[in-house]
């Protein structure tokens, strides 16, 4: 589900809330047809779920599981890239 790079870009757009897909796909640079297919994937796998109103959809995450999965996996690229993770400067800077 997440080895997709829209696909993840779009449970970070959702992290701060419900969007419709119209606002998703403005945010994510692609088509409303391509972001509803990436959507049903993601329903799919019961990462985000729907409310329905009138004739608009909005997508919101199923759970807050979804979005720390998707953080998690950031943090640890970039412990790849060498020096002091970006995420780690926050926590350093805390403690001074």
């Amino acid at each position: 589900m997440l080895a997709d790079a829209t696909r993840v870009r779009l449970i970070l757009a959702l992290r701060d809330g419900e969007l419709s897909v119209n606002h998703l796909a403005d945010i994510v640079d692609k088509s409303p047809a391509a972001v509803s297919q990436h959507l049903a994937k993601l329903r799919m796998g019961r990462i985000v779920t729907t409310r329905q109103e009138g004739q608009r959809v909005f997508y919101q995450l199923e759970n807050e599981h979804a979005s720390q999965l998707v953080a998690d996996a950031i943090f640890q690229a970039e412990h790849s890239l060498g020096g002091t993770p970006r995420h780690h400067h926050h926590q350093t800077n805390e403690g001074s």
